[in-house]
């Protein structure tokens, strides 16, 4: 199983330039991917704006949103905005989508909230046609640049919802979810061969798990404290137990990494809870 590793553009007011060194340590360690994270009401980095940058001081890791809310966004622009991303780092964009669970999100976009499933499906239908080379529009020249990856960058549907999983089977390259409970996560990942098969394929979906992490004693507290900042939306009962999800010792990070693959995991993200660069060089000897 690989083993990538999330940005810190999740914890409001992290720097630029710890970014970009976090970024560089990445594509120089043992991780497959560099993770980001998304809001919109939020103090973090926009994802898309956050991995070109990433890019360009990487060459090897490969960049992926995991998961980026793509009802909230145009979809012609997003599959501009994919494109140009894949073709400036050579072909390394894995594009994790989903439809996000904050409502808040929807009402400062101007976006409907509770329609948000149908319109992620035409979204996803869109952005096809316009990487296939189509037009957007008829009679109008299709919005560039062409992706390097063929048919457009990989996609992995994040989401948990039967309906959402369906998609998945009929856009998706694979899947993006589980991770802090492998049980869960075996059962999610059944769901999502079903729909693999529903849908009449014969390949395999790739399996993505993702999981915060907060390593060392003096980053335990503060990783906490972050996962229920940023899981506030879910009350008080639901924030707390995100931060009691966050892994803080190396055990805990061999452990789950072994569970999950087990489970048939193909590759999870570790999700820095604390913007420390030490945590690259911690979760790095972790996993060897």
């Amino acid at each position: 199983m690989k083993i990538g590793i999330g940005l810190p553009g999740n914890v409001p007011g992290v720097k630029g330039d710890l970014i970009l060194e976090w970024a560089k340590r990445a594509d120089a360690g043992p991780f497959s991917s560099l993770g980001t994270i998304d809001r919109l009401v939020y103090g973090n980095y926009e994802p898309l704006v956050m991995l070109s940058a990433a890019a360009a001081v990487t060459t090897r890791v490969r960049l992926m949103t995991s998961v980026l809310i793509a009802p909230v966004r145009d979809a012609v622009l997003l599959a501009k905005q994919a494109a140009t991303l894949d073709a400036l780092s050579g072909g390394r964009l894995t594009l994790g989508l989903g439809v996000g669970r904050r409502e808040d999100d929807y009402q400062a976009a101007g976006g409907n909230f509770h329609r948000r499933g149908k319109h992620f499906g035409e979204q996803l239908a869109l952005m096809k046609r316009v990487w296939s080379g189509a037009g957007s529009v008829e009679g109008l020249p299709a919005p560039g640049p062409e992706p390097v990856q063929q048919g457009g960058p990989e996609i992995l549907i994040g989401a948990f919802a039967p309906a959402a999983i369906g998609r998945a089977g009929r856009w998706a390259d694979g899947f993006l979810g589980g991770g802090g409970n492998p049980e869960a996560a075996r059962s999610l990942y059944q769901s999502v061969e079903d729909a693999w098969k529903a849908a009449g394929r014969s390949d395999r979906p790739r399996l993505v798990a993702t999981c915060g992490f907060a390593l060392g004693t003096d980053a335990a507290d503060r990783g906490a404290a972050q996962a229920r900042h940023y899981n506030q939306f879910l009350g008080a009962e639901g924030a707390e137990s995100a931060a009691k999800g966050v892994l803080t010792t190396p055990e805990q990070v061999r452990s789950i990494i072994q569970a999950i693959s087990e489970v048939g995991a193909d590759e999870m993200i570790f999700l820095p809870q604390v913007p420390d660069i030490d945590q690259v060089d911690r979760l790095a000897d972790c996993v060897g």
